[in-house]
């Protein structure tokens, strides 16, 4: 049974708060912004949850394969996605032992998965073998160098919590798994989770854009 299996009913409901609303459209952006996915690309989404950003690249005309450990969470992306009738596919699935041949994703991409994962480096090894040549992948994780690494962090110590299974990451770190197909990172998500409602807006984030550490990183690579 997957550690994210209890939360999954009530996993969405962090969107629907101003700070969740709010992290998760700064995290899109500056995703997408690396990525640049476009219509028919073949995507797969590694540890996909509720399909959340799934179903955003769906939207944008990507083929998209999502897989979990999480039964449940998937029961929740499957619903989404017909609701929407989105041309994604939901599969049960270990992120290290991917049952997929070789090189047949044009991108891949995992959101807010990869510090929950077990083995990160087999994981990423794994990614990158479904990955065709010149395919990117875009990892998208929470920076622990920052005000919500820290937070986060604190959360593990003193709750029962998925995040007591979490295991955080520097931006060195991560361009260290594969530092020869590395291309480039971007920090985003630089107001702090204390941040009062009226601080959730682009000007407060382009306010404080580079001062201190942004909460989330996505990396990307590119397969040589």
């Amino acid at each position: 049974m997957s550690v994210f299996d209890k939360d999954a009913s009530t996993y969405d409901q962090w969107y629907t708060t101003p700070l969740g609303k709010y992290a998760d459209e700064v995290e899109t952006i500056c995703a997408l912004d690396l990525l640049k996915p476009s219509p028919g690309m073949r995507i797969l989404d590694v540890g996909c949850g509720t399909g959340n950003f799934s179903l955003k690249l769906a939207r944008l005309g990507c083929n998209i394969t999502g897989i979990d450990i999480s039964e449940k969470m998937l029961t929740f992306a499957r619903e989404k996605a017909q609701k929407e009738q989105l041309p994604a596919e939901f599969m049960s699935m270990d992120a290290s032992d991917l049952e997929f041949p070789e090189e047949v994703f044009d991108a891949v991409v995992s959101m807010a998965a990869l510090e929950f994962m077990q083995d990160q480096q087999k994981t990423l090894d794994e990614m990158f073998r479904v990955l065709k040549k010149g395919g990117k992948l875009l990892v998208g994780t929470i920076n622990r160098e920052s005000d919500w690494g820290e937070m986060y962090l604190r959360i593990a110590e003193k709750k029962d919590t998925v995040f007591r299974h979490a295991r955080l990451r520097t931006l060195d770190e991560l361009e260290a798994f594969r530092p020869s197909d590395f291309m480039s990172a971007e920090e985003c998500l630089f107001v702090p989770p204390d941040a009062g409602e009226s601080e959730l807006s682009k000007d407060g984030e382009k306010k404080r854009y580079r001062k201190g550490r942004g909460g989330f990183l996505c990396v990307l690579w590119k397969k040589r």
